[in-house]
């Protein structure tokens, strides 16, 4: 539905008028309710009501998470714009390393890659960055550091599920042998 993008993209706005998560939300909410009332009246095709029917179900159930991102400037208000960026992202990560892959590098470090792309932009950020990091505690850190590994972890595993599984599910019998081997007490 192209109006669906049209109101989420924020572009029908007028120049000085102000776009926020509230104000997308209401015309997003109207736009929904406009649709309800084309499929209660009864004046489209069995198959259009088909189609209608569950496309609204899933608008009612997204519409929460639809409309949070218009309060931050400068953010991707539609799936292109997200592909766009992702894109400038592989391509930079591609002439640093020289690598015409970057899956690796997306599992290890996705969740810094693109707020590291925004944080260069402006030059006053690293010394807020220092400023904020002599604030850290090692308790804090540790963390952090915790749960950024775990994520790490997580993601590569759903990797190799996904694209070696037998590898994948054969390493982890192997380890359960060997575990269940070990814990053998007399």
């Amino acid at each position: 539905m192209i109006e669906a993008e049209h109101i989420l993209d924020g572009r029908w706005a007028t120049a000085g008028e102000v776009v926020n998560n509230e104000h997308v939300g209401q015309r997003f909410d109207d736009w929904r309710t406009s649709l309800a009332e084309l499929l209660s009246s009864g004046s489209l095709s069995e198959l259009e009501q088909e189609c209608l029917q569950p496309f609204l179900q899933v608008l009612s159930n997204m519409r929460p998470y639809l409309t949070q991102c218009y309060d931050r400037q400068n953010f991707s208000r539609t799936n292109n714009e997200t592909e766009r960026e992702t894109r400038r992202l592989k391509t930079r990560y591609r002439r640093i390393s020289g690598r015409k892959n970057w899956n690796s590098y997306l599992l290890r470090y996705v969740r810094c890659v693109a707020f590291y792309q925004w944080w260069e932009h402006e030059s006053e950020r690293p010394h807020q960055l220092e400023q904020h990091l002599r604030q850290v505690t090692p308790e804090q850190w540790r963390r952090v550091r915790k749960q950024t590994t775990g994520a790490q972890s997580e993601q590569l595993k759903r990797f190799r599920f996904r694209r070696k599984r037998a590898t994948y599910l054969a390493s982890l019998e192997t380890r359960w042998e060997i575990a269940t081997q070990s814990a053998i007490l007399p």
